[in-house]
């Protein structure tokens, strides 16, 4: 069974004003290189990610960006360390950034957290007592979550993928992809906001006997009964060629629906999942209309108006219990505003979310804002480019 560490983090959010989320829906371009997903041109993936963080970090005080949530696969192994130092050169406090990198290998993962060990220890540890020596070449998919907190503190995390897709198996069962066997929780103080990220399968994985989504949910209502604190947000990032397959939609209503206990711990949770564009390229990966469709989920409880444009529409994603606001398949900037305790805090909105902006790709790389009848109407192929 998945552990869950926590990990308290000196953070504080004007929840009254909303927490702004800057989803990035970018193309990953991978393929097979000694046996790990390899981004297939590093320096132009790098360029890409650095337009990213140059629109999050032009937002200016009043509109302060809080959290930057990047696709699977997305980062450069060889830029991670140079992106941990811009987030923390040019991002304002009281900011996080979850982002995947593209594979590397177990002896590189431990190396990473070694590096950063004041704040991967309990992590580690759990690695070092899993591994044995021939797992030193496995793969790792790993999630980082770098946080600037509000003294200014630049502090990494890593987490390994627990489940793999087909394309992360191999026949020879000492190249599968090395499970991880661990959650990260963070816990903001003085502020009381909880949050996690996960990596795609991880959010659906089951075996015999129990499943990373309920034990997420104990956690949860652990939590609610011991100290009245909820999970507030849950990011899943993805690099997902069926990202509303059935069994996302059915572990979502089983998330949300309360339909054999209640879960207070996470009826008011809101899910962000952020997916690759369908510029994306997987070895392996033969689908037809792939990739794309981040969307955000809440429960039916907080159940969004009705509204149907070009970029985005809200649904029931298929007769689920739930709410959600689903973006498209291009390779789109989306900022948005979430609203954890809209019920409880006078100053906050009636909608749990709101979308502020809508970006498209430009030369450059760069990134332009959809205005107006654009926005309903959609942008012309002749508009945008993302020949990057």
């Amino acid at each position: 069974m998945v552990h869950i560490l926590e990990h308290s983090v000196d953070l504080q959010f004007p929840l009254g004003d909303g927490i702004h989320c800057l989803i990035a829906q970018i193309p990953n371009r991978l393929h097979m290189e000694d046996r790990l997903f390899k981004l297939i041109d590093p320096d132009d993936q790098r360029n890409v990610i650095r337009s990213v963080v140059d629109l999050a970090a032009s937002h200016d005080a009043d509109d302060q960006l809080h959290f930057l949530v990047l696709p699977e696969s997305s980062v450069p192994y060889s830029h991670l360390e140079e992106l941990i130092e811009t987030i923390g050169d040019r991002f304002s406090q009281n900011t996080v950034a979850i982002f995947g990198l593209e594979h590397i290998t177990l002896l590189q993962y431990m190396a990473l957290m070694e590096r950063h060990a004041e704040d991967n220890e309990d992590s580690l540890a759990m690695v070092r007592q899993a591994k044995t020596k021939s797992d030193r070449d496995k793969p790792v998919n790993l999630c980082a979550t770098v946080i600037k907190e509000r003294s200014g503190r630049v502090r990494c995390f890593f987490s390994a993928k627990t489940h793999p897709f087909a394309g992360e198996e191999s026949v020879d069962h000492g190249f599968d992809l090395f499970r991880g066997k661990s959650f990260l929780l963070f816990r903001c103080e003085p502020m009381t906001f909880n949050f996690m990220p996960l990596i795609c399968f991880d959010y659906v994985y089951r075996d015999l006997n129990s499943s990373n989504i309920m034990a997420i949910i104990e956690m949860a209502n652990d939590m609610y009964a011991r100290q009245r604190q909820e999970l507030d947000l849950l990011v899943v990032i993805q690099c997902n060629p069926k990202p509303e397959h059935k069994v996302f939609r059915d572990v979502a209503t089983g998330f949300y629906g309360e339909h054999l206990f209640k879960t207070p711990g996470v009826r008011d949770t809101i899910t962000v999942f952020v997916n690759t564009s369908e510029e994306t390229e997987l070895a392996g990966s033969f689908e037809k209309n792939a990739f794309g469709y981040s969307y955000i989920l809440c429960g039916i409880r907080h159940k969004l108006p009705r509204i149907k444009l070009s970029e985005f529409r809200t649904d029931d994603f298929h007769g689920s219990s739930v709410s959600r606001l689903r973006f498209g398949q291009a390779t789109r900037i989306y900022t948005t505003r979430i609203f954890p305790h809209h019920e409880t805090d006078p100053r906050s909105s009636r909608a749990m979310l709101k979308v502020t902006g809508v970006y498209y790709p430009a030369p450059g790389p760069a990134w332009l804002r959809i205005k107006g009848d654009d926005l309903v109407m959609g942008v012309s192929d002749e508009d945008q480019s993302t020949d990057w």
